[in-house]
């Protein structure tokens, strides 16, 4: 998402680069290019009109710093303005001294109520508690087995059952008290459009469960439907917070940059896929960070240690170092980190991925690792091991067994004895030579200095190298240096 205020800011950030100094006929300019960008990415007219003035302030009263051109002190107000309309920080989730805190959803149908509630309560249960599921939508046909079928994904347990919405939410809240849950998660019904029922049911709901914790479930492709929405739906609930889904459909994210200034509620959780695990907090400060394309590392590496082995990954990545890295090990980082998502989603939150690189991010097909995978399963165990045995017959028959040609398979290998190669002089602590020659950037992904084109694999495995590696030395060692025995008395 945020993809057409990317681009818009990135061009602002390049037209003030040479700037010497900023006048006031120049920041003039320069809002009213931010002004385009977030009325063109569908932010509500309040929300931009505030925003120009609170970033007009910030840059007049900036005191003046060597290290930043002008143009860096408009991209700097940006940024600080964007964490503000954001939310700030992020929401800290406290829990009721009292078992069980209760969690409300609302919201209209479609916006992913029901799917959402699965998500919050597998978050719930991944922060050590112990969740359960009232399906209170008995408006919408088969929402509750529906969400049965993703309570039993996650482990967790769902309560429903006949009566009224109001008396199955009440006795979802005292199951979870006979039972222990220390968390209730109420999916309630939704309408095709804002009307008296709904509200008048959800109040109701509220009344008899008394939520700690209400918060609205809004689809982000819908924009100013859902700022309408959020503003009709605080009005009757008071919100605390609100859960935006289907943050990987829409490139503008008006209604999410909107929320806040609108119903004075931040973003809470975001949902940026289909699959269970694609739930998180909503950091406004990441996210900006995103939006001005300078990525989001913290939040990789954060994605790498849920989903991928901490010890298939450090025992790979020390083959990798010493130059005994195998194809076997490449396929194991590999399975690693197709489990942290798309490719294209991965090198959206590298930091230093240029606009380019994220126009190519986007055409990238995750089904080429499925041809990477092939080829390396249609080697024997000895070819795997030792690559280097593979001569022109094998490169055929391999070719054959995974349904590609020879020039993939040498692709392959080919690039594979680079990067081993690489590794192994970073391993010597001599400077590699990469593929473009020494002392010229590193090829761009997809590029080596050839111009041939780079297994997606490679990039993948770079990628979550990198994850899991950027945070440097464990705690309580330092790096380099010479320790000094203690005196003998």
């Amino acid at each position: 998402m945020f993809d057409t205020l990317t681009t818009r800011l990135e061009r602002l950030g390049s037209s003030l680069r040479s700037r010497g100094r900023l006048s006031d006929a120049d920041l003039d300019e320069a809002l009213a290019e931010v002004r385009a960008a977030l009325l063109e990415a569908d932010v509500e007219l309040s929300v931009v009109r505030s925003f120009l003035e609170a970033v007009r302030e910030r840059v007049a009263g900036s005191s003046l710093n060597q290290s930043l051109t002008p143009g860096q002190y408009v991209i700097k107000a940006v940024h600080e303005q964007l964490i503000e309309v954001l939310g700030g920080t992020t929401l800290k989730i406290t829990y009721a001294s009292r078992p069980p805190t209760v969690v409300l959803l609302a919201g209209l149908q479609g916006a992913g109520k029901t799917t959402a509630a699965a998500k919050l309560a597998q978050w719930f249960k991944q922060q050590g508690r112990q969740p359960l599921l009232v399906g209170a939508d008995l408006q919408r046909p088969a929402a509750v087995e529906q969400l049965r079928v993703l309570g039993a994904q996650i482990g967790v347990d769902v309560v429903s059952g006949s009566g009224t919405p109001v008396e199955v939410a009440r006795r979802g809240v005292d199951e979870a008290v006979r039972l222990g849950r220390d968390v209730v998660v109420i999916d309630t019904a939704g309408r095709l459009a804002i009307d008296e029922a709904l509200m008048r049911e959800v109040r109701e709901i509220s009344a008899a469960t008394a939520p700690h914790y209400t918060f609205l479930v809004i689809d982000a492709v819908t924009g100013q439907d859902a700022v309408a929405t959020a503003r009709a739906f605080h009005e009757a609930l008071a919100l605390s917070g609100v859960i935006a889904t289907k943050l990987d459909y829409d490139a503008r994210g008006g209604a999410v940059l909107s929320a806040r200034g609108v119903v004075g509620r931040p973003v809470v959780f975001a949902s940026t896929g289909e699959k269970l695990q694609d739930f998180d907090l909503f950091h406004p400060d990441r996210m900006a960070s995103r939006i001005l394309g300078m990525g989001d590392a913290l939040s990789l590496i954060e994605q790498a240690e849920r989903t991928m082995d901490a010890a298939v990954v450090a025992e790979s990545a020390g083959r990798l170092m010493s130059g005994t890295f195998t194809l076997d090990d490449f396929l194991a980082q590999l399975n690693q980190v197709r489990r942290m998502g798309s490719l294209g989603g991965l090198m959206r939150l590298m930091p230093g991925v240029t606009k380019e690189m994220r126009a190519a991010a986007a055409n990238v097909d995750d089904g080429e690792l499925n041809r990477v995978e092939a080829i390396i399963r249609s080697m024997t165990p000895r070819e795997r091991r030792d690559p280097s045995v593979i001569d022109g017959s094998r490169r055929s028959r391999i070719a054959r067994g995974s349904g590609t040609t020879v020039n993939a398979v040498n692709q392959l290998l080919r690039q594979f004895g680079e990067m081993r190669k690489m590794m192994r002089q970073m391993g010597n602590g001599t400077a590699p030579v990469m593929p473009g020659g020494r002392g010229r950037p590193v090829p761009t992904p997809r590029q080596t200095g050839s111009g041939a084109e780079v297994p997606a694999g490679f990039e993948a495995l770079a990628a979550g190298m990198r994850a899991r590696g950027s945070r440097g030395p464990a705690k309580g060692k330092k790096k380099g240096g010479r320790v000094t025995p203690p005196k003998q008395r």
